[in-house]
C-alpha cells in the first residue's frame, strides 16, 4: 500500500503514516526497509498489518499530493522537531516566545517548569554569593540586594513564554486560552494550573491543530 509519512518521534521509536485508503499505520525504524527520510510527507510503500505498517519504503517518483489528493501545507514536508525536555524548554524561550496558537502536550508543560525552577535556583545561589561578596559576613556587614538583579530579570522575560505556553496547554486539552485568568485568581489559581498541567491531551484533532508530536493516541 502507499501513504505519506505523517509524524516519527525519535525519542520514544514511532511514528504514522497515512495510507491511501484513509487509515493511519503505526511503524517503527525496525520496520523501515532502505533509507527512508522520517520527515512529514515522505511518500512510501508498506505492508498493512492490523493497524501497523511493516516494510516501510520510500517512493522516490511521486508527490505528496498524489496520495492525499490535496496539496501540502506549508511546512508540512519539514523533519518533525525534537521531543525532549531540553528542546521543549529551549523552543518555549525562543522560537515560541510569542506563539498563542497551537497546542502544547503535558511533557512540553512540565519541562518548561523544569527548565525554569533549574534556571532561578542557579540564578538565585548566584545572587546570595554576590551580595555575600558586597557585604561580607560581620555583623556590620551592608544589606545590598544587588546580586539578586539576574533573577529578577530572568523571571519577568519568562513571563511571556510562560503564558504563551499555558494557552496553547489549554487548547491541547480543548479549552479556550482565555481559561488562562483562572491562573491569576489568589486562592485558586496554583491549583487551576497544576489542574491544566495534569490533565491529558484532547484525543484528535480541535479547533487549534492536531495531537502534538508525541503523544500517543
Amino acid at each position: 500500500m502507499r501513504g505519506a509519512v505523517y509524524h516519527y518521534d525519535q525519542d520514544q521509536d514511532f511514528g504514522y503514516i497515512n495510507g491511501v485508503d484513509g487509515k493511519r499505520y503505526m511503524f517503527a525504524r525496525n520496520d523501515l526497509n532502505g533509507g527512508v527520510a522520517l520527515v512529514r510527507g515522505t511518500l512510501v510503500e508498506f505492508e498493512p498489518d492490523d493497524g501497523a505498517a511493516h516494510n516501510v519504503v520510500a517512493v522516490a517518483s511521486a508527490t505528496p499530493s498524489s496520495v492525499t489528493g490535496q496539496p501540502l501545507k506549508p511546512g508540512q514536508n519539514q523533519p518533525a522537531c525534537s521531543t525532549g525536555l531540553w528542546s521543549y524548554f529551549g523552543r518555549a524561550v525562543s522560537v515560541d516566545y510569542f506563539n498563542f496558537s497551537g497546542r502544547a502536550r503535558r511533557k512540553e508543560f512540565w519541562a518548561f517548569w523544569l527548565g525554569y525552577t533549574l534556571a532561578m535556583v542557579a540564578l538565585l545561589g548566584f545572587g546570595i554569593l554576590v551580595n555575600l561578596a558586597i557585604n561580607g559576613f560581620g555583623i556590620n556587614a551592608g544589606r545590598s540586594s544587588i546580586g539578586f538583579v539576574p533573577a529578577l530579570i530572568f523571571a519577568l522575560a519568562a513571563t511571556l513564554p510562560w503564558i504563551a505556553l499555558v494557552v496553547r496547554r489549554l487548547h491541547d486539552i480543548g479549552l479556550s486560552g482565555w481559561f488562562i485568568l483562572s491562573c491569576f485568581v489568589p486562592a485558586i489559581g496554583g491549583v487551576a494550573l497544576l489542574v491544566f498541567g495534569l490533565m491529558p491531551s484532547q484525543v484528535g484533532e480541535n479547533p487549534w491543530g492536531q495531537v502534538p508530536a508525541g503523544v500517543k493516541v
